[in-house]
C-alpha cells in the first residue's frame, strides 16, 4: 500500500479444516498474515471477468490449448485474431508436443469486445481450454485511448500493433493447397 488506506476491520468465521487449508495456502504463497492474503483473493474475485461491466476497458490475457490437426483450426483462429487485432497487443505460440498448441494472446480494450473473441475462440472444435484473465486499464491509458480514437487505423495501427509478416512470422494471405 503506497497511500495509508483506512482498513475496516470485520470478523469471518471459518470451519477449522478450511482455515487450516487457507492457513496452508498463506504459507506456501509467502503472505505474512491472513489479511493480506484475504484481500488477495477478494481483489481477484472482483476482476473476474464475470464481476466487470461489459463497457469497461481492462487489459489481459487469453490463454488457450488446441489440437492443431483439427481441420482449419489453426486458420479460423488466426482468422479470429486478425478481425480483433484492434484489441491484440502480442500472442506467444508454444508447440506443447505433437498435437497441442499452447496460444496466449495478451489483449486490451473493451471487456464486452474480449468477451465475445473469447468465447469464438472456446466455441471452436478442437479448443481444449481457452480462458480470460483481466484487470483494469490504468487511467493514463484510458486517457491516450480516448485520444487516440479521432485518429484513422492506420496511424494507430503503428502505435499500438504493428502487423508486418516479420512481427508474426506469416503473411497475411493465407493459401490452402488441393492436397
Amino acid at each position: 500500500m503506497a497511500d495509508k488506506e483506512d482498513l475496516t476491520r470485520f470478523g469471518v468465521a471459518f470451519p477449522t479444516p478450511l482455515i487450516e487449508q487457507f492457513d496452508q495456502y498463506i504459507e506456501e504463497q509467502g503472505y505474512k498474515n491472513r489479511s493480506e492474503a484475504f484481500r488477495d483473493l477478494v481483489r481477484k474475485t472482483l476482476l473476474q471477468p464475470s464481476a466487470l461491466q461489459s463497457e469497461q476497458d481492462v487489459a489481459g490475457t487469453i490463454v488457450m490449448v488446441y489440437d492443431h490437426h483439427i481441420s482449419d483450426l489453426p486458420i479460423r483462429l488466426m482468422e479470429l485474431q486478425h478481425e480483433a487485432h484492434h484489441d491484440i497487443i502480442s500472442n506467444m505460440h508454444v508447440h506443447l508436443n505433437h498435437d497441442q498448441c499452447l496460444e496466449v494472446i495478451a489483449v486490451r480494450g473493451n471487456l464486452g469486445r474480449l468477451r465475445h473473441l473469447h468465447q469464438q475462440i472456446q466455441v471452436q472444435k478442437g479448443v481444449l481450454y481457452a480462458e480470460l484473465s483481466v484487470t483494469y486499464v490504468d487511467e493514463l491509458n484510458k486517457l491516450a485511448h480516448a485520444q487516440s480514437n479521432g485518429q484513422d487505423h492506420n496511424s494507430d495501427q503503428s502505435l499500438d500493433h504493428n502487423h508486418s509478416a516479420d512481427q508474426h512470422g506469416h503473411s497475411h494471405h493465407h493459401h490452402r493447397s488441393a492436397d
